[in-house]
Parts: structure tokens; sequence; C-alpha cells
């Protein structure tokens, strides 16, 4: 990769990623669960064991929470600190993408699968997101195409270098979200070698010194928190690898089409390129299998197979789980971008064809009117009150995106158009993401709370966990009528600030000041004084 298109890329990247980092509150429960954690390790001085309210917390391995505990250490405890590190692995994924697309594909194919990747809804969702999803499918993203590349290395001083970073980022995949670091490489690379026959690649799936490498950054930490907790074993590797994949055990049930949508939300508006990049790569394969193909073509051709093998593994595996939530599909979008990229710069020298831009333009005024229209759908009310004017500009970025591409087309500009029109949605999506602040943080509570609690006073989350509430005061609190996905770690330490309807009773009515955050119409029974409200939640105090 040339050094200004790595300046351009880094540059465009902050313009667009950057100021949305701190703009709204950690959203629950998941940014609060994942900047909580590392705020208690900093606290504590443990990194080994994670804790949640004090609560050990085995369900994740620590690399995520190490990024962000570091970003605390270096930056304060605030949203932009905690959402640095995850910016950063989106990045890392796009700077993979671009530096694999231009040795796959050329130069500006690297380039335009780095805009597609960097500007997809979904990615950049979820590189605003405090979570585990983008750091494991970053490094993912960059042990699959490490691989992919020491297969093509020209010199075996290039092979081992592109061995060492596979492992090296297979290795980071695992302490991120544990075994899908090693099982998602296993497949994809497993099934490429029987399509293509090309054994000798083993060399680099199985290579002496990787495996040492990736047992040596792995190893230790499994070592390590097995040690402190006896109890983790099973927890870990039970729980939550083998019954969260074949069982319903944790209620996230959905139907095999479930990421059908998402997929198809998560990167308009560049998935109407999707068709036509699928055909591509066939047409490649299908061309290189003839006798006369050069050497070249064959290397293509294995390469776009790789990736459409990619997509369509991590999308089968996911699809057939028990368990499924929306970011679980975010490795799909890399290889899928890579190839998106390759046929946006091959336009130009195909026969010309804007069925893709006018089915953009029909999906992006077709999204346009839903925001517009929101108002009279079952609910949409509540919500387009607090977009504001804000529903207006979404509506406004969501026929752009679709009408660029065809404004654009007529100059062979289209995948500018998709660009341009993706990074207006983006912006939009940035700008309306606060107004929801109240319903799915407890930030503008803690504002109001953290100013008067002194020495001694309590603070009770109540008939719920507001995980982020701990990481806004600055302290841990107490938590009556809930236990949810603390009760594993509860069994296993005393945790005596965890407790009953009876025990909140009596604390409530004693002489200590407590205070109590509830959804406001849980709390009602219990009397007191109102202190703040914030959307469907209030903060009570027994004592004024």
């Amino acid at each position: 990769m040339r050094a200004r298109d790595l300046l351009l890329l880094l540059l465009c990247f902050a313009a667009v990623y950057g100021p949305q980092l701190g703009r709204r509150a950690l959203w629950n429960p998941d940014e609060g669960r994942y900047a909580e954690i590392p705020r208690e390790m900093i606290a504590s001085g443990d990194l080994v064991t994670p804790r949640i309210d004090g609560i050990k917390y085995f369900e994740k391995p620590p690399l995520g929470y190490w990024a962000v505990a570091g970003s605390l250490a270096l930056f304060g405890d605030n949203e932009t600190a905690a959402r640095l590190p995850i910016a950063l692995f989106a990045l890392l994924g796009v700077l993979a993408v671009a530096f694999a697309g231009a040795r796959l594909f050329g130069r500006a194919a690297g380039l335009w699968a780095a805009a597609v990747l960097a500007t997809t809804p979904l990615w950049f969702g979820l590189g605003q997101t405090v979570s585990l999803d983008m750091p494991v499918s970053a490094l993912l993203t960059a042990a699959l195409l490490a691989f992919l590349l020491a297969t093509r290395a020209a010199t075996a001083t290039a092979r081992r270098g592109w061995v060492l970073a596979f492992f090296a980022a297979a290795a980071g995949a695992t302490l991120a979200k544990g075994l899908i670091g090693i099982v998602v490489p296993a497949m994809v690379i497993g099934v490429w070698l029987l399509l293509t026959r090309r054994w000798r690649a083993l060399l680099v799936a199985l290579s002496p010194w990787g495996i040492a490498l990736f047992l040596a950054l792995t190893v230790p930490w499994h070592l390590l928190v097995a040690r402190a907790n006896p109890e983790w074993a099973w927890f870990y590797f039970v729980h939550e690898h083998f019954l969260r994949y074949t069982t319903k055990i944790h209620a996230r049930y959905q139907p095999p089409w479930f990421f059908v949508p998402i997929l198809l939300g998560g990167m308009f508006p560049w998935v109407v390129l999707l068709p036509r990049a699928v055909m591509a790569a066939w047409r490649t394969r299908r061309d290189a299998q003839t006798a006369e193909a050069p050497d070249a073509a064959r290397d293509e051709r294995d390469a776009t197979l790789f990736l459409l093998g990619w997509a369509a593994i991590v999308f089968a595996f996911f699809s057939a789980s028990g368990s499924k939530l929306v970011p679980y599909i975010l490795p799909v979008l890399p290889p899928l971008a890579l190839l998106v990229g390759r046929v946006a710069t091959a336009r130009r020298e195909e026969p010309r064809s804007r069925a893709a831009e006018g089915v953009a333009l029909a999906l992006g005024a077709l999204f346009a009117v839903a925001v517009a229209l929101l108002p009279r759908f079952p609910g949409g009310a509540d919500r387009a009150a607090m977009l504001g004017g804000w529903r207006l500009a979404l509506a406004l970025a969501l026929l752009a995106s679709g009408a660029l591409p065809f404004l654009l087309g007529r100059r062979e500009r289209a995948p500018l158009g998709y660009a341009l029109g993706s990074t207006l949605v983006l912006l939009a999506l940035g700008g309306c993401a606060p107004r929801f602040d109240p319903i799915q943080s407890t930030r503008p509570l803690a504002t109001v709370l953290r100013p008067l609690l002194q020495p001694g006073d309590e603070v009770v989350s109540y008939r719920s966990y507001f995980q982020d509430l701990p990481f806004y005061l600055g302290r841990r609190v107490s938590v009556a009528r809930w236990v949810g996905e603390l009760e594993y770690g509860a069994a296993h330490q005393p945790a005596p600030w965890l407790y009953d309807e009876p025990t909140l009773r009596a604390r409530w009515s004693g002489p200590r000041r407590v205070f109590l955050v509830a959804a406001a119409d849980r709390a009602t029974s219990l009397g007191g004084h109102v202190v703040a409200r914030a959307g469907e939640n209030v903060v009570l105090v027994n004592h004024p």
C-alpha cells in the first residue's frame, strides 16, 4: 500500500468515525458492561479475572477488556476513551482489507474495498459500540487475509512473516471472544483446501512456529484464570461455547433466516452490488478452470473462492446457531467488501448496466418514505418525537444514498455515489443516536445522582441491573430482586450487595440513606422522594 493511500484512508476514517466516539452515552446493556469490566480491572488491579459490579464474569476472554482498560487508564473514564480501542479495531479491519485487496486485485480494488467496509452501516455502528464483536471480527479478518497472502508469497521470508501474522491474529481473536478464533479460520481454510486442492497451503495452516506462537499468546491467560478460579473452566468452555451454540439456553433463538435482513440493511447501499460481485467471482472461477488459463488467473480464482467461502461459511455457521444476535454476522462483511470493491473497479470494462443503481434508487426512496412516515407505525410516534429534526435529515440521507449512485452512474462514477451516499447515512445516524440516550442509558440519572452521594450512602439498582450505572458513578451498586447473568459468579463468591425484596425494604426503612434506580412503574410501592427522571427510569431516595 502506498503511503499516500494509507494517509488518505486514515484521514477519511478519522473524519467519519472520530467525531462520533463521544457523542452519545454508553447504551445498556452491552456498552455499560464492556466499559465497566475494564474500569473494575483498573480499580482492583486484577487483569486476570473479569468482574462486573464486583461479581466474577466468565463469559468472555480478556483482550477487549484489556484494550479498553488501557484507554481508560490513559484518557479517563469517559465514552470517547471507552470506544477508542473499538474504533481502532474497526480501522485495523479496514486497513487489512485495503492492503489485501491491493495485493489480490490491484490498488484501486483495495481502496474501494476499504471504502465499502468503512461506510457499511453495520461496520460503522459496531465500530462505535463498546463490545467484543468488532475486535474479534477485525482480528479474524487480519488472520484469514494473512493466511491467503501467505499462500501467495513470492519468497520464503515473506511467507514466514505472513504465517506468523496469521497465527498472531488468530490468537488475538481467540483472546477476544474465545474458541471462535480457532473454529472460523479452521472451517474457512479447510473448505478452501478441499475445493482448490492446494495442499501445500497445509504448510501454512500447520506451521510449527506458527502454532508455537499461537500457544504462547493464548495459553498463559487460560492457565492463570483457571488457577485463580477453579469454577471457570466448565462455565467458559461448556456453558459459553458448546451450550450457547447448540441449545437455546441463552434465550436468544431466532429463525435461520434472521441474518438475511440484517445483512441486507447492514450493507446498504453497497448491498445492491453484491449480486454483480458474486457473479463476477463465479465467472472468474469458471474462466480459470480452462487448461490454458495462466497462473495469475488461477490465483485470482482461488482468492475469490476463498472470499466466497469465507462469507458463506460464517453466514451458515451463525445461522445454524441456537443463539443469534445482530453483531454475530459482522465477520461476513470484510470478504463481501473485497468482492464488491473488486467489481466496483471493473465496471468501466464490462457491458454497461444500471440495474443496480435503479435498485439503489428504489430502496433509498423506500427507506426515506418509511422514516418520513414513522409516526404512522405502531409505537413510531414516540420515536419520531425523540428524533426531532434529525428524522428529516435521516430521510434525506437515505434518499441521497440511492439517488447519488443513480445520478453519478451516468458518468461511470456510481461507486463514488455509493460512497458519498452511505457516508451521509452514517453521519445522519450518528446525529440521531444521542437522541435515544434517555431510554438507552442511565447517564442522565447518574449526572444528577453522583454529586449528591456522600460516604455511607447506598445506591440500589432495583428489579434490573443498569450495567452502565457503576461506570458513571465510579462505584459498585447494590442489586435488589435481580440476578440474571451475575448468577453464576455470585454463586461462587460472597456477594451481600445482591439481595431480595425483604432485605431492600428493611434497608429502605432504616436510617441509612438509600438511592434507588428503577423503572418508574416498578418503584411505586416503595414510596420515597423523586430525585431525577429520564425516559422510563427514575431515581428515588428514602430520606430527603
